[in-house]
């Protein structure tokens, strides 16, 4: 065990990084909640509420890597307190914002503050705990802060919308963040090591503007947004700034990223199972959150209070992957844990919410438990995967992962969810062609479209679009039970040599 390990003070900067990653984790789930509320205030339309989702994990998925190969070269400590600050500010600003437009923008700008937290979280984890079981405590430790952050997340703004407006999903980040900035300037270290080289910024412009203009081709792609010649001009722009990036990379003495962590079977199976079990969960929470109060007339705290299950499941998933890592190994742990995943995910796209008995509690505390044992399985085996001096680099992959997922989930899930929905409502004869093509977009504009009728005709229209999501929701939910099970048998055969591969560079170190 290094020096700095042994360090008794060791424990207390776990959990002031900690706090540092929960304002981030809420940020990705507490705005589901708010979905109805928010598309009634802003009058927003259902393209720009996915933009408002999404805009955040996008950003950050093409800000990620070059913030934490930054960190590793100044200090994770350094750039994580930048973060801070700026995530506190762009939080005030999203919660007065006045238009959808301004909200997208201020949601960029948590993702620049988020993008500089999380990989550093990761890297301070890495860099603090050398004893292989001390950090596969710790990132157990983090991971429940992850995954229960997330499932507390609609708890909280459920809370939150019972008795404000839907700013206050923002605005409860702003003393949360001066309370985290005072702990980890008390308790992290001045000096840190660094890893020698520069930060290459043409490097880092490459790859921010290949990763947005790849995801935004695949978003307008998709949706069918944009001509499929922009479409595609797009997707090739990206694929051609990767591939520059990839070169100069290889090319370069002083490489942005090393590019031979993906040849790694842990790194790249935690990417996969980030970016498909993240996408999949994302757009689950989503669906629920819309059903709940759309279909069902429960309030914003009552939806909450429905994914209790999820948030008390994740909160001891993380702890016990740590531990069952050790025991059982990564591959059977992660693989096993997705396939259960997938199985409760399934048995919920048939189950009534109206009636949930105590069947779907009990599913989706499976589900929440599950999938925070495999994601944080993955933590542990990536971060054992490297050095020290590539902590922050490392995290930014898996960190890049989640956001990806994330963000694509969102988007695959809103558009999906759209024709699904459309297909599935049956509109009333009498409605006129324009409000017709508007409610069959969403449930949220089924109600929007509602607000221009008479009672009568408003309530018909309402209770079309309740029945039509109802069934929305089997569709929607098998899908992603179906990706969630793909990807515990693509798990299982990529981390087949992840094992043999440990072993060998334990014997290096150690020879």
């Amino acid at each position: 065990m290094s020096s700095t390990s042994a360090d008794p003070r060791r424990w207390l900067m776990l959990i002031a990084v900690m706090l540092a990653f929960l304002p981030v984790v809420f940020d990705m789930t507490i705005l589901h909640i708010a979905v109805p509320a928010l598309t009634q205030a802003l009058g927003a339309s259902n393209t720009q509420v996915l933009w408002i989702i999404d805009i955040y994990p996008l950003l950050m998925a093409g800000l990620l890597v070059p913030m934490g190969t930054l960190a590793d070269r100044v200090g994770n400590g350094r750039i994580l307190l930048i973060g801070l600050m700026i995530f506190g500010a762009a939080s005030g600003l999203a919660a007065f914002a006045p238009s959808a437009g301004m909200l997208i923008a201020a949601r960029m700008l948590l993702a620049l503050g988020g993008s500089m937290i999380m990989p550093c979280v990761l890297g301070i984890i890495r860099r603090t705990f050398e004893d292989d079981r001390e950090r596969a405590l710790a990132l157990g430790l983090w991971g429940t802060v992850g995954s229960a952050g997330a499932a507390v997340g609609p708890l909280v703004g459920g809370a939150l919308l019972e008795h404000f407006w839907w700013g206050s999903v923002f605005l409860i980040n702003v003393p949360i963040m001066l309370v985290v900035v005072s702990a980890c300037y008390m308790l992290l270290p001045r000096t840190e090591p660094t890893t020698a080289g520069k930060w290459a910024f043409g490097h880092a412009v490459l790859l921010l503007c290949g990763m947005i203009s790849l995801v935004y081709g695949i978003k307008a792609g998709f949706a069918g947004k944009q001509a499929p010649a922009i479409t595609l001009a797009t997707l090739a722009f990206g694929i051609a700034m990767l591939a520059l990036f990839a070169r100069r990379q290889l090319r370069s003495a002083d490489p942005l990223l090393d590019l031979s962590l993906f040849s790694r079977p842990a790194i790249l199976a935690g990417i996969i199972m980030a970016v498909v079990a993240t996408g999949a969960l994302a757009g689950v929470e989503l669906t629920l959150a819309q059903e709940l109060q759309y279909v069902l007339d429960k309030t914003p705290l009552q939806a909450g209070i429905f994914m209790i299950p999820i948030m008390a499941a994740s909160a001891v998933g993380g702890p016990i992957a740590g531990y069952l890592s050790n025991v059982l190994g990564l591959r059977l742990l992660a693989s096993l844990s997705l396939f259960i995943s997938a199985t409760a995910l399934g048995l919920l796209a048939w189950s009534d919410f109206g009636e949930p008995g105590v069947i779907v509690p009990v599913l989706l505390a499976v589900l929440g438990l599950m999938l925070s044992v495999g994601l944080t399985a993955s933590s542990v085996a990536i971060m054992s995967s490297v050095d020290a001096s590539q902590g922050g680099a490392a995290g930014s992959l898996e960190a890049t992962g989640y956001e990806l997922g994330t963000g694509l989930g969102i988007t695959f899930f809103g558009v999906f969810m759209s024709a699904v929905f459309g297909h599935m409502i049956a509109l009333p004869p009498d409605l006129s062609p324009d409000l017709g093509e508007q409610a069959m977009r969403s449930i949220g504009d089924t109600y929007l479209a509602a607000d221009q009728l008479a009672d009568v005709d408003a309530a018909a229209l309402i209770e079309a679009g309740k029945a039509a999501f109802a069934r929305t929701h089997s569709v929607l939910l098998s899908t992603a039970a179906s990706l969630i099970g793909i990807l515990s048998v693509a798990v299982f055969f990529v981390l087949a040599g992840y094992e043999g591969q440990r072993a060998a560079d334990e014997d290096n170190v150690h020879p």
